[in-house]
């Protein structure tokens, strides 16, 4: 029997039973839809895990947590702003202290703003850098302490298809491909010490925030889904959700993918595998 096999749940565990996990952005902000970070952190916790609930706005967080208790499960809030360092180091002490140990992180925090760089002032694009980028250095930098002390861990960044392919906001796609490149490094520097990192693409999928950001767009929410439905390749099908991330997550942290790292899965209905010719193609033959 593997290491993995030996590691795995027995049956009508869960597949995260008994760890400890961080997910920041676990709050729920106001809009349609469930968020990566709340359908991240209930999905952990109904597998088992213990959870850390981060957020700068305890009151969203508060409203996973309510979800995660009235299920059976275990969580905390922590209030704190990941770009700053000593609330990155109190996530980590936090989740020692609660419940003795740390075995996930998911790196999910993001905020995004459209533009080219010719019209991105230099105040957005630090700010955007910061909270999509540097957040995960800051917060991976102490849980990576905890994870290679207790033996090992996962970390799971959230980037975006943006990291891939152009999607019309510079600064974001700048900071979400950083974080792949991030990615890599730390899975390879830290294998070694039984911590794997692994990066998950969310493309179009529908968050609350989504209403948000087609609103900054100048478009509504019904005409980006309508264009993501004609010219996606599951589009036709299947509408993306926060679940769709939720269950790569849970994928990533559990030991299912112990012989996994520095990988990047997208969620996206396919928008990586094609291009603009094939997808207009396809709305013509639609047509």
């Amino acid at each position: 029997m593997t290491l993995a096999e030996q590691r795995r749940p027995a049956p009508g565990q869960g597949r995260v039973a008994g760890k400890v996990a961080i997910v920041t952005g676990a709050g729920q902000v106001d809009g349609p839809g469930i968020g990566t970070g709340r359908a991240t952190a209930t999905l952990l916790a109904r597998h088992g895990a213990a959870l850390v609930l981060v957020d700068q706005e305890p009151a969203r967080a508060a409203v996973t947590q309510k979800e995660i208790e009235q299920a059976g499960g275990r969580s905390i809030v922590v209030e704190g702003d990941v770009t700053d360092a000593a609330d990155a180091e109190r996530m980590t002490n936090s989740a020692l202290e609660a419940f003795g140990r740390l075995d996930i992180l998911v790196n999910n925090v993001g905020v995004s703003r459209p533009g080219s760089i010719l019209e991105t002032d230099e105040q957005t694009w630090a700010q955007l850098i910061d909270v999509n980028l540097k957040s995960v250095y800051l917060v991976s930098k102490f849980a990576l302490q905890a994870m290679i002390s207790g033996g090992g861990g996962s970390i799971v960044n959230i980037s975006s298809i943006g990291a891939l392919r152009s999607i019309g906001f510079a600064a974001y796609s700048a900071a979400k491909g950083g974080m792949i490149s991030l990615t890599r490094e730390m899975a390879a520097q830290h294998g070694p010490q039984g911590v794997r990192v692994n990066a998950i693409v969310p493309g179009s999928i529908q968050t609350p925030r989504t209403l948000g950001a087609a609103r900054l767009l100048g478009t509504e929410l019904e005409d980006v889904q309508g264009r993501a439905a004609r010219v996606l390749p599951l589009g036709q099908v299947a509408r993306g959700t926060g679940w769709d991330v939720a269950y790569a997550a849970l994928f990533f942290a559990s030991d299912e993918s112990s012989w996994i790292t520095g990988q990047v899965l997208a969620a996206d209905g396919g928008a990586s595998v094609t291009i603009p010719a094939v997808a207009l193609a396809g709305l013509d033959r639609q047509g």
